[in-house]
C-alpha cells in the first residue's frame, strides 16, 4: 500500500493512524485508518504506533513522511501566572487552551510560596507568564520570572506579558540559564485579546519538547514532520473548517473530558453589551464530563445507577443507550459552560441588560467528532437535540431550527489539523470531506 502522508493521533489509550494519498495533486484523498493501544506504559510509543500502521494495512504500508498529534502522557501540561485574573491571566488561559493545553494551575499577582510549591509539583511541559498591559505595570512579572527561575523545575516558559519588561525577562532567565519564548502580549491594551501569536508559540514550543515527555523519547525517529496537541490540532481543523463553512462549533466528547471549540465572532449588536472580549476562536474543557472516566459521577449527577458492566466500548445494547444519555448529558452540560448569557443590572436608571461569556447567536453549523459523536447508532439524535438546547433563549445561543450537523464520519479532524501546518491547500480540500448531514432549517 502506497501513501503520501501518514498522520497518527497518539490518544492516551489508542494510536490512530490516518492515511492520505494525492499530496500536492490538487486531488488529495483519505486513503485508510488503522489504530492499536497506546504503548506508553511500555515506554515507547513507537511500538503502537507501528501496530496501527500494521492494523492499516497488514500486507505493509510505504509513506513519504508521518506526522502526528499527541494528547498522550498527560497531554500538554500548563501553568498560567498573570497580573489580574479576570484580565491577563484569563488571556493566557484562553492562549493556552486554545492551543490544546490542560492547565492544572492559574496565578494572579506575585507568586506565593505556596504557588511555587505546586508548580514543582505540577512540573508542567510549559510554563505561561504574562502580566501588565503593553507600558502598563512592570514589577509583577518581573518578579514572577525571579521566582520561577528559582523553582526546582526546569520547565520552559513563554513570556507574552508588557513588551517593556522583554529585555529584564531575558537576563533574569539567561542567568538562570533556563528556556525562554517570548512573543508579543496576550492582553496589550484593556479589553483586547491578543492570542494567535502565543497559540502559535505554544505549538512551536510543544513540538520542541515533546520527546521529553514519559514514552515519547524515540518519537523523532518515526515522526519526522509537524508534531501538535490533539486539542491544538482540532482547533485549527475548525479554523479551517470556518472558512468553509462560516461560524461552527465543535463537539468532543472523550472518554476523560469533553471538549468544546468554537470559532465565531458574534454579533456587533452583542458585542456592545459585552462585559469583557472573548477570543474569536475558544476552547473549553471539561475534566469532570466524560463518558468512562467520569461516567459514574456523570450517572451518580443525573440520578442514574452506574452499570456493573459498564465499558469504554459499549458492546450490549443497554451499554449503548446508557452511553448515549451520557453522552447527549456530556455534551449539553458542556455546551451550556461554553455558551456565554445575558445578565441583568439594577439602578436609578432600571435594568441594563449585559452579555458575559462567548457569543454564538451567529453559528450556522454543529460539527460531530470524537469516538463517541462519529460511532454511537443514536448520533445524529443526539446531535438534533443539542440543536436545540435553547429553548428558552437562555443562552447566547441559536433558537431552535437554525443549525446544520456536520459530522467528522471518518474521524480526521486532528489529523487535517497537523496536516494544514505542511500543505494547507491539500487539508482545506480534505476538510470538505466533513459531511453535512442535515440542512438548516429556517
Amino acid at each position: 500500500m502506497k501513501l503520501d502522508i501518514l498522520v497518527a493521533e497518539i490518544g492516551s489509550t489508542t494510536t490512530v493512524v490516518n492515511g492520505f494519498t494525492g499530496i500536492n495533486t490538487k486531488n488529495p484523498s483519505f486513503a485508510g485508518q488503522g489504530q492499536a493501544p497506546t504503548s506508553i506504559s511500555q515506554g515507547d510509543v513507537r511500538i503502537g504506533l507501528r501496530q496501527a500502521i500494521s492494523n492499516l494495512n497488514p500486507q505493509g504500508v510505504e509513506y513519504t513522511k508521518i506526522l502526528a498529534s499527541s494528547s498522550a502522557a498527560g497531554g500538554l501540561r500548563m501553568t498560567v501566572h498573570g497580573l489580574v485574573y479576570d484580565m491577563t491571566v484569563r488571556a493566557g488561559s484562553e492562549a493556552a487552551l486554545g492551543a490544546g493545553a490542560n492547565i492544572h494551575l492559574s496565578t494572579a499577582g506575585v507568586l506565593h510560596e505556596t504557588d511555587i510549591e505546586k508548580l514543582e509539583g505540577i512540573s508542567p511541559n510549559l510554563i505561561l507568564l504574562a502580566g501588565g498591559t503593553d507600558y502598563g505595570e512592570r514589577d509583577t512579572a518581573i518578579k514572577n520570572a525571579e521566582l520561577i527561575c528559582s523553582a526546582k523545575t526546569n520547565s520552559p516558559v513563554i513570556y507574552c506579558g508588557n513588551i517593556q519588561n522583554q529585555e529584564a525577562i531575558k537576563k533574569i532567565f539567561a542567568k538562570a540559564e533556563r528556556q525562554l519564548y517570548i512573543t508579543e502580549n496576550v492582553y496589550p491594551r484593556l479589553d483586547e485579546l491578543n492570542i494567535e501569536p502565543v497559540r502559535r508559540l505554544i505549538h512551536r514550543a510543544f513540538e520542541e519538547h515533546i520527546t521529553e515527555a514519559p514514552g515519547m523519547k524515540h518519537v523523532r525517529e518515526m515522526v519526522k514532520g509537524k508534531i501538535m496537541p490533539t486539542p491544538g490540532a482540532v482547533m485549527e481543523c475548525a479554523q479551517l473548517l470556518y472558512k468553509e463553512i462560516g461560524d461552527l462549533l465543535v463537539i468532543d466528547v472523550g472518554g476523560a473530558t469533553t471538549d468544546i471549540h468554537s470559532v465565531s465572532e458574534g454579533s456587533e449588536e452583542i458585542a456592545l453589551i459585552q462585559i469583557s472580549p472573548e477570543p474569536k476562536a475558544k476552547r473549553t474543557v471539561e475534566g469532570d464530563l466524560g463518558l468512562y472516566v467520569n461516567a459514574k459521577s456523570l450517572c451518580e449527577t443525573l440520578g442514574y445507577e452506574m452499570l456493573e458492566d459498564y465499558k469504554p466500548i459499549p458492546e450490549s445494547e443497554e451499554q449503548i443507550k446508557l452511553t448515549e444519555t451520557l453522552c447527549y448529558h456530556a455534551a449539553s452540560i458542556a455546551l451550556k459552560r461554553h455558551a456565554g448569557r445575558l445578565r441583568y443590572t439594577y439602578g436609578a436608571g432600571g435594568r441594563r441588560t449585559w452579555a458575559q461569556g462567548k457569543d454564538l447567536t451567529k453559528l450556522r453549523a454543529l460539527v460531530a467528532t470524537g469516538g463517541a459523536l462519529t460511532r454511537l447508532p443514536g448520533r445524529r439524535a443526539i446531535m438534533e437535540k443539542l440543536c436545540n438546547i435553547n429553548e428558552d433563549a437562555s443562552l447566547l445561543y441559536p433558537r431552535p431550527g437554525n443549525l446544520a450537523i456536520y459530522e467528522d464520519s471518518q474521524y480526521i479532524m486532528a489529523s487535517l489539523g497537523v496536516l494544514h501546518g505542511e500543505h494547507p491547500e491539500d487539508a482545506a480540500i480534505l476538510a470538505r470531506s466533513i459531511e453535512n448531514v442535515s440542512a438548516i432549517n429556517n
